[in-house]
């Protein structure tokens, strides 16, 4: 049993665990992968199970992919993979297998975040309801659909004047989705979860398929993914999940702790295996961690240990205001990279977006090169065209994509034209024929996904639509805005070989599914790709999942971080302080070797300038464990202001 063997007493005893309900504690960097993958592999190899009655499920692309190669590189040859796949991606599987029970055209589009806020724009816009921006009410809505709520309980629950004003606009928003033949985010869970309540053959189908199901990061759990998991562990429950109260940190997108620290009351005779034993950080940072979090109630207790080094002490630093504070992380930054620590082994971490600018000037005036996790490649205007053009293709109801198709390249049919043409309006000569060339492009392009492998489709499509000409080239490379766009769009060919291997259209389908569902995390290159050296800036949350040589927590200061507010942007409720308490903890566990926390006497803030206290956090720390950094005389006094 060598897939057994890299396993310690508690993994091991994880893995053997086959049959029935069973908990895995999984503290940060205690090797739960490892161990899920190998239980895998024990129930295909030892159990006899066949791999297509095992359904893993987490939460993010990369860690998805993660645990999908490293059970392809324990399978034996010739044995087929199991479904391993988000949450999002497993629905969308389902809804397409099952369309016509679900009520949904096969080829129903994926609305991403900017696809539904324009789509909120035009409903307030409709309604004359400026009270709130689009990203507010498009949170307070994701929000109530994680609870499963509709439009009439939401308001019914609330019943305040701002509720009765978004469930005005969702009805509106659900109607443009209806008509569109198309889904937003939250709803792939939704109708999900729908048809499974509402379907038991369905139901009933999918449970005899699945046989063992292991959920990962079972912490982050709303209440729609829960139900989901009750309806296919069935009556077997042959059900494993592997969690980490510690770090659920999402209970502003629904997350429900209670899901993780009751589940053996809902699933009887569950088995709990706790994993403390850390593999990632030193002592100093894990002696840290745990006596940050233990502190927090609500939890299952563990104590993380570790057979690493002591390591060097944490260093804190306390600057004078955000460009002192910026300079402190740019000039520590330069000093690793001269000592050899790879640039991509690093990570600047923050509590609020806002708090990215000033880094990055720092950064750039010294030259150290840096990504900022939040600009997706799939969310690019030019790549979003393209896209347009294949989805409005699949799916000739999708206005918005018709729409954004239209002007991409720029064919003289204007919002009056794009409105006789969904309304089926008599069109005059001239706008007859630009409509029936777009139409005749659209035909072709769908014409070429129904036929060719999924690149050649999306070359397919770039040629037909035009949007190449668009980018002027020469014999020489392209440079300048120009010509990264045009090279944008033609990683989005090799983007889609990925895809080749599947009959047309499920390649494309896979494609548009994977552009909808792109995370942060997903942006991060290959470590071996060229553009992999360099310093990774990001949100605390965004950071959840990864692990660097060093890390940066910045901004440590009292309401800031610890935030005061909870993390949606339409709430006004006080965030719970247990929970900013495990984001800290998440944030120092992310830490291999060496840890640098920063806060600033005083910090700019929605154009005002504000003095400031250092976070609570701070003094929970011992000591021992600390090492105070000295501040240079010039810093911050040399960064542009």
């Amino acid at each position: 049993m060598t897939h057994l063997d890299a396993l310690n007493a508690r993994q091991l005893e994880a893995a053997l665990h086959t049959e029935g309900p069973l908990l895995i504690i999984a503290g940060a960097g205690a090797g739960k992968t490892k161990t899920i993958t190998s239980r895998i592999i024990h129930l295909i190899v030892e159990k006899g199970v066949p791999p297509r009655q095992i359904l893993a499920v987490t939460f993010t692309n990369k860690a998805a992919d993660e645990m999908r190669e490293r059970v392809r590189s324990l399978v034996p040859a010739g044995r087929s993979l199991p479904l391993i796949a988000t949450f999002h991606a497993f629905g969308v599987r389902v809804l397409r297998e099952f369309h016509k029970e679900a009520g949904l055209p096969r080829a129903f589009s994926i609305w991403d975040r900017d696809d539904s806020a324009r789509a909120i724009k035009r409903a307030q816009d409709g309604l004359d309801d400026e009270s709130m921006t689009p990203r507010q009410i498009l949170s307070a809505i994701s929000h109530a659909k994680s609870r499963s709520l509709s439009p009439e309980e939401y308001e019914e629950s609330a019943r305040s004047a701002r509720a009765k004003s978004i469930t005005r606009i969702w009805r509106v928003y659900e109607s443009s989705l209806a008509s569109e033949g198309a889904l937003d985010f939250d709803d792939i869970l939704l109708r999900t979860h729908s048809l499974l309540r509402a379907q038991a053959a369905v139901r009933e189908k999918l449970q005899k398929r699945f046989s063992h199901i292991t959920i990962d990061e079972y912490q982050d759990t709303n209440a729609v993914q829960y139900e989901i998991i009750s309806f296919l562990s069935g009556e077997k429950k042959n059900v494993c999940v592997v969690g980490d109260g510690d770090q659920n940190i999402y209970s502003w997108r629904g997350a429900d702790l209670e899901y993780l620290l009751d589940f053996e009351r809902a699933y009887p005779g569950t088995k709990i295996v706790t994993l403390e034993q850390n593999y990632r950080s030193t002592r100093t940072i894990l002696s840290a961690a745990n006596g940050i979090i233990e502190k927090n109630v609500r939890r299952k207790p563990k104590n993380l240990f570790t057979e690493n080094e002591t390591g060097e002490a944490i260093e804190m630093y306390g600057a004078r205001n955000e460009m002192d504070e910026a300079w402190f992380v740019a000039t520590t930054i330069q000093t690793l990279i001269g000592s050899g620590v790879r640039a991509n082994k690093i990570a600047v971490l923050y509590r609020e977006n806002f708090q990215s600018r000033v880094l990055e000037e720092a950064l750039l005036h010294f030259g150290i090169p840096y990504r900022v996790l939040g600009t997706k490649f799939f969310e690019r205007k030019e790549v979003k065209d393209v896209l347009s053009y294949v989805r409005a293709a699949r799916n000739p109801l999708s206005r918005l994509d018709i729409a954004r198709a239209a002007g991409a390249p720029p064919r003289g049919i204007g919002k009056v034209t794009l409105e006789k043409m969904f309304s089926g309006a008599a069109l005059s000569g001239a706008a007859a024929k630009k409509v029936a060339h777009f139409r005749e492009s659209l035909s072709k392009i769908s014409s070429a996904i129904d036929t060719f492998p999924a690149s050649e489709a999306v070359r397919a499509a770039i040629e037909i639509s035009g949007i190449e000409r668009m980018y002027p080239q020469g014999e020489a490379s392209p440079s300048g805005e120009a010509g990264e766009r045009l090279e944008n769009i033609r990683e989005l060919v090799n983007l889609a070989t990925r895809y080749d291997y599947e009959q047309p259209p499920q390649g494309i389908e896979k494609l548009l599914e994977e552009a909808a569902l792109q995370s942060d995390q997903d942006e991060l290159p290959a470590a071996d790709s060229q553009e992999a050296d360099a310093v990774s800036l990001m949100t605390v949350h965004a950071s959840k999942g990864l692990e660097f040589d060093a890390i940066f927590v910045t901004g440590l200061e009292q309401g800031l971080f610890p935030s005061l507010r909870e993390g949606a942007p339409s709430s006004d409720a006080v965030r719970d302080p247990e929970e900013e308490r495990r984001l800290f903890y998440v944030a120092l566990t992310r830490a291999r070797k060496r840890l640098f926390l920063s806060y600033a006497d005083e910090r700019m803030r929605y154009g005002t300038r504000e003095h400031t206290i250092p976070s609570e956090f701070l003094s929970d720390l011992d000591p021992r464990l600390v090492r105070h950094a000295n501040p240079g005389s010039d810093y911050g006094e040399n960064i542009i202001t």
